[in-house]
């Protein structure tokens, strides 16, 4: 039972995981007996050196489940991390009075930790969110790996099997077939595949000449409507409008005020009046 300290690098699958899994293989595997003994130090006296043991010991067993969920092309490191942290919680609630091996009872927290970790990180949208589509998912990912698409015997074989309805199985076959793929083309991307890119199936309009057209259409049809609009008004409300909106150099409403002989205020009202008169012009 002589689990030796080890640098905290060698055991983070992170820093070297050739390095990591070595380290992890040379922990003594524990006796029933050996086991029983650390688990009731743990469970009735918390005795975390125990605890420590427990889970060294057990770490080889978490890299083997990691390996069965290599083809989800995700880090081998992190699902070997996450692994871990549900053999730390596993071991933390091994009752060892329930007569039953570490390793068995460990097997469901370990899983568990890594479907989840699969699950958040496998795909930017999500594709199982319930209970039932967990289960399917990685049940159908399985059966995947030795069938091409399901034919209507196979799908209702599966769909017994776990207990689903047939649609299920079909809607989940067809997000396992589906892939995510970026928006514009990567920068490594040669000629012959950067155009498959989503960027270049979308419409240009900008030189298309019937946007053009209507485009210059809409900007005449807009000046003549404003120099009919403002041909109502009188000279003074257009003058004021033109310097406020349509000259370059813009004037305040104190040097219109010093320019007319009246106070600011005034000025202002006399701008309100003759842009309402100007959008019910607009408008009609």
């Amino acid at each position: 039972m002589g689990t030796s300290l080890q640098p905290a690098h060698m055991l983070s699958p992170g820093a070297n995981l050739g390095a990591y899994i070595q380290t992890v293989s040379g922990f003594d595997v524990l006796s029933a007996e050996e086991e029983k003994q650390l688990a009731e130090d743990l469970y009735y006296r918390e005795d975390l050196n125990a605890a420590r043991q427990l889970v060294l010991s057990h770490l080889r067993f978490v890299v083997h489940i990691a390996k069965s969920y290599s083809g989800y092309g995700l880090n081998q490191s992190d699902l070997i991390q996450e692994g871990n942290v549900g053999l730390m919680k596993a071991v933390k609630r091994f009752n060892p009075e329930k007569g039953v091996r570490l390793v068995s009872f460990a097997v469901h927290w370990i899983k568990a930790e890594i479907h989840e970790f699969i699950l958040r990180n496998w795909r930017i949208v999500k594709i199982a969110t319930t209970k039932a589509q967990r289960k399917l998912f990685f049940n159908l990912r399985g059966q995947k790996k030795k069938l091409a698409w399901l034919t209507n015997a196979e799908a209702k074989a599966v769909a017994a099997d776990l207990n689903v309805d047939v649609s299920h199985v079909h809607e989940m076959e067809g997000r396992l077939a589906a892939h995510d793929a970026a928006f514009d083309a990567g920068v490594d991307d040669d000629d012959d595949s950067a155009w498959q890119a989503p960027a270049h199936y979308l419409e240009d309009r900008r030189f298309d000449p019937a946007a053009q057209l209507e485009h210059e259409n809409w900007q005449e049809n807009s000046l003549n409507s404003l120099a009919a609009a403002m041909g109502q008004l009188d000279e003074r409300s257009q003058d004021i409008l033109r310097a406020r909106w349509l000259s370059e150099q813009k004037s305040t409403l104190h040097e219109l005020a010093d320019k007319y002989g009246v106070s600011a205020e005034r000025i202002r009202q006399l701008e309100k009046n003759a842009m309402k008169k100007m959008r019910v012009a607009m408008e009609a």
